[in-house]
């Protein structure tokens, strides 16, 4: 749980007392690799923090599953906008591999919403998320899947190991033998 309050530390100072009542509310649950933590089609009734673990947003399209990105411990998830209206979501979310997550319900992450810090983070949080998926979507648009790769390989370089290749090529757009050859080359790249 400690991992949870250094990850909204690297937003904003947490005084003791509002730790305290987060720590509170946290539901701690286990997923097992595979896992389906949330449905397409069921509502989102938790925000969460993944302490340990890896998790995949995925959608159906065309009888396949469509990878749409990855969530790293330690970080937050949820399908934001099934979870604030309370609408089915529009996405799958699964556990890749074990993982250790702490939820908080609506009703109480509304009410953490009165304390300043707790708010404070949110903000940041929900504004950081925002570009990401901006970036996220400029990618795909306009950056050939081999540098997509390479991005990946940069900035989460112990992840690729841990996903699978068919939702790793789905997230990139290509077929696995695209990935494969795309992942030769880099090898390749990198002895040079």
């Amino acid at each position: 749980m400690s991992a949870f309050r250094n990850f909204i530390e690297s937003y904003v100072r947490l005084p003791d007392e509002e730790w305290k009542v987060i720590a509170d509310v946290l539901t701690p649950v286990e997923y097992k690799r595979n896992e389906i933590i949330l449905q397409a089609g069921e509502v989102c009734r938790f925000f969460g923090f993944l302490e340990k673990g890896l998790l995949r947003y995925f959608v159906e399209h065309d009888g396949s599953e469509v990878t749409k990105f990855f969530t790293v411990a330690p970080y937050c998830f949820t399908s934001a906008y099934s979870f604030r209206n309370q609408v089915p979501a529009t996405e799958s979310i699964q556990a890749l591999e074990h993982s250790v997550v702490y939820t908080i319900s609506l009703k109480n992450a509304d009410l953490l919403l009165e304390l300043k810090h707790w708010a404070v983070f949110t903000r940041k949080f929900t504004q950081e998320v925002q570009y990401q998926t901006e970036q996220l979507m400029m990618e795909a648009k306009t950056t050939p899947a081999t540098e997509r790769y390479k991005l990946l390989m940069e900035n989460y370089p112990g992840i690729i190991q841990r996903i699978p290749l068919k939702h790793l090529s789905g997230f990139l757009g290509i077929a696995p033998q695209s990935l494969s050859r795309i992942r030769k080359n880099y090898i390749r790249d990198l002895r040079k």
